[in-house]
């Protein structure tokens, strides 16, 4: 048996947590779940049912406020592993995992699918051991950062999640219906960009009723429909007739279910999601004045999309064998 950690940053990584967590603890692993506050993650948690250790906060408000919390997450870390340390540390590229990890010897596997978050990449890809990455990234862009070894894999980490999802709530939202994902401001890749959301969910009220998904702040807005309570991306997709958004985890929670979705491009190349698009999944990239056109024409259709996910890996699969092959072997 072996001792895991895990350190989701975000609620996807919550959800990609749990389902490595739950793969390990029926090989016989004991797995540490930690997460930070931040407006998805201890709600998302909570609804998956799994008991996370809530470890410092997300505070984009300044470049020093970044700082500083990611300084105390990472000594709180060294506290919590004063006596005994994890025999392995798993993450999607946690830069608090990585540099306490790394600090401490433990071997590091990390999965990775963005390309354009350049701060957190610099601060955590020269420090992984084992990287798991889909075949749609180009090789070029792990090169050069040192890592041991990189496991490529034939499909997107969200397969982890969504081949055996069963949604565990329904949400009282009248058809059609349109799901719009507020762009990410405050994260550090998107300085500077300009939110175009607000404006096109309220011109596809025409077309249907609309849930808006702030990143942030759940403030109402005129003739949208905002959730005042937290609201999982990956149910709600699967109730939806259309999703909108800057490309996204919630772009391809809901293509992978065979729910049509536009990305407007707001980001560099997303190549995650065109790998998707050229497998036949019904996700569609466009620019920000061709998006009313195609939410007419993709409004209310499905996809059978069924065996095209089956099709694909799960890096589950791949991070089970990293652990047995690379790890577990060594002791």
């Amino acid at each position: 048996m072996m001792q895991v950690w895990y350190d989701a940053c975000t609620g996807k990584q919550v959800r990609y947590g749990v389902a490595i967590a739950r793969r390990l603890r029926t090989l016989g692993h004991k797995v540490i779940l930690t997460t930070r506050m931040h407006p998805d993650t201890v709600a998302l948690a909570q609804l998956l049912k799994e008991d996370f250790i809530v470890v410092g906060r997300y505070n984009p408000k300044s470049p020093m406020s970044r700082l500083k919390e990611s300084i105390k997450r990472q000594l709180k870390f060294c506290k919590m592993f004063e006596n005994q340390t994890p025999d392995v540390a798993i993450s999607h590229r946690s830069v608090e995992l990585c540099r306490v990890a790394f600090g401490l010897g433990i071997p590091i596997i990390s999965t990775h699918d963005t390309l354009h978050a350049e701060a957190v990449n610099r601060l955590t890809m020269p420090l992984i051991d084992f990287l798991v990455v889909s075949k749609a990234l180009p090789e070029s862009s792990v090169k050069g950062y040192g890592i041991k070894k990189i496991f490529w894999f034939e499909g997107v980490d969200e397969v982890a999640w969504i081949r055996d999802f069963k949604p565990v709530v329904k949400y009282p939202y009248d058809k059609p219906l349109i799901v719009v994902r507020q762009l990410e401001e405050k994260a550090a890749y998107a300085k500077g960009r300009s939110d175009w959301t607000k404006k096109l969910a309220k011109k596809l009220t025409s077309l249907g009723n609309v849930v808006f998904l702030p990143r942030y702040q759940r403030q109402s807005e005129e003739g949208l429909i905002v959730p005042k309570e937290f609201v999982d991306s990956a149910t709600l997709v699967s109730q939806a007739d259309l999703v909108v958004s800057a490309g996204g985890t919630i772009a391809r929670e809901a293509a992978l279910q065979g729910v049509p979705t536009i990305v407007v491009k707001s980001f560099e190349k997303l190549y995650v999601n065109d790998y998707l698009a050229a497998k036949g999944f019904p996700i569609f990239t466009v620019e920000l004045n061709e998006a009313f056109e195609y939410a007419k024409k993709l409004l209310g259709r499905k996809w059978d999309v069924k065996d095209l996910l089956n099709s694909l890996e799960n890096p589950v699969d791949v991070i089970e064998r990293v652990i047995k092959e690379e790890i577990h072997s060594d002791r």
